[in-house]
């Protein structure tokens, strides 16, 4: 194994291990934290990814985890560690990229890492330590909206120092641009001046290839899945994906732009239902026995087409979801998910990130073996549950887990055609 990682959330990882796939690395997602059986699915892969939510949870919880992780990943021989986050650096008010990045820097004895949260393929980029969305600043693009984690600084200087002690420098474009030699030296000469965490410009692919080049004897990166893109091609060819044939499903719990045109194009295409939040977050089991009935009978009617739940609706009124509602629609989403394989389906497109993780621990799903790219940043997987997991019998399906952002305003059209 030449590298392993641990991601906030389970479209982060799904992400950065599509990445990793794209560049030849035999990659493999393992939705916890490491476990002694893993082993029978790690060995033999070029790299890992461990798939933790703790985006948005405590900031002494998010930090224990990276701890754990980060000691089961500094006990393999020469393997660097990944700390992967989202691309447009957000995180709890109190802040978690921080925290997790200063206890896995601790577990691997790190004397420096990288802060490169640039994707340019999906218009993130870093300049100048200020992070753009396409060519909006951060704090004037949508996500200063965010219902969670507004964000309303560009600085990652900033906005990084403020969650740790270490000290946080820059290294700009220009010296990038000069080659990976007179970035390492960069690099180099900032640890010596007393920085730890330096936020490294890339504003292209070509830069995160001399990032990348730089950084490769580093023990510790951290980025959003971009830093991935600059990585070494392997000569070894992954597996083609195996294709389970079965119902098709598109669950979207994400109210973000991009899923919001993507839901408008599917709901012309599919059979549609809006999930109703209010009765979401009263009675889930409900909601989801109605809603599964409805879809069983769209596929009575026609078997191979796929059918689109979504909540985006109901998130686009005055006010922002309570907390409520917001776990109301993952219950519902988890139970659906989980019927909906019980009655067949075995192809499931999810939109959202928590969304995503709510559907993958309802099937039970540990491990995903990720397939080639639909677009930037979105891969569809197999996954597949041990026997002995709390969801009974071992599962086999193919998954596409999507972050909010990600995607064409087609997406859940075209995904099809690349199973």
């Amino acid at each position: 194994m030449k590298i392993a990682a641990l991601a906030d959330d389970v479209t982060g990882a799904t992400d950065l291990a599509g990445s990793w796939r794209g560049r030849g690395l035999r990659t493999v997602v393992v939705l916890g934290e490491p476990a002694e059986d893993d082993q029978l699915v790690t060995n033999g892969m070029d790299a890992v990814v461990y798939a933790v939510k703790i985006r948005s949870v405590a900031v002494e919880q998010a930090s224990a985890v990276a701890a754990r992780v980060g000691g089961a990943l500094s006990a393999l021989d020469q393997v660097q560690v990944y700390d992967k986050y989202c691309s447009t650096f957000d995180s709890t008010p109190q802040g978690n990229i921080g925290p997790i990045a200063d206890a896995l820097a601790d577990a691997v004895g790190a004397e420096r890492a990288v802060v490169v949260p640039s994707m340019p393929d999906n218009g993130r980029t870093v300049y100048q330590g200020h992070l753009f969305v396409h060519d909006q600043l951060l704090s004037e693009s949508p996500m200063r909206k965010h219902p969670l984690n507004p964000m309303r600084d560009s600085s990652v200087v900033r906005l990084l120092q403020a969650q740790t002690s270490r000290r946080v420098g820059l290294v700009p474009l220009s010296t990038v641009r000069q080659g990976p030699a007179a970035l390492r030296r960069a690099l180099d000469d900032a640890q010596a001046a007393g920085a730890f965490y330096l936020v490294t410009d890339a504003i292209e692919n070509a830069d995160l290839e001399i990032i990348n080049e730089a950084t490769a004897h580093d023990a510790l990166v951290t980025g959003g899945s971009g830093l991935a893109l600059g990585a070494q091609h392997s000569s070894a060819q992954p597996s083609p994906l195996h294709a389970v044939k079965g119902h098709r499903l598109i669950l979207a719990g994400s109210a973000s732009t991009a899923t919001r045109g993507q839901v408008a194009i599917g709901e012309s295409a599919y059979p549609t239902r809006a999930l109703d939040m209010a009765r979401a977050a009263e009675d889930p089991e409900a909601l989801a026995e109605e809603l599964i009935s409805w879809v069983r009978a769209r596929w009575a009617e026609s078997p191979e087409r796929p059918v689109l739940i979504h909540s985006a609706a109901g998130a686009l009124g005055a006010d922002s979801p309570t907390h409520e509602q917001s776990e109301g629609v993952e219950n519902t989403m988890s139970l659906l998910g989980r019927r909906a394989y019980e009655s067949g389906a075995r192809q499931i497109l999810v939109a959202g990130g928590e969304t995503s993780g709510a559907v993958i621990n309802g099937l039970g799903v540990r491990y995903l073996e990720l397939g080639d790219e639909v677009d930037p940043g979105v891969s569809w997987a197999r996954g597949v549950a041990l026997a002995s997991s709390s969801a009974g019998a071992e599962r086999d399906c193919n998954l596409l887990l999507k972050s909010g952002n990600f995607g064409s305003d087609d997406l859940f059209v075209k995904a099809w055609d690349h199973l």
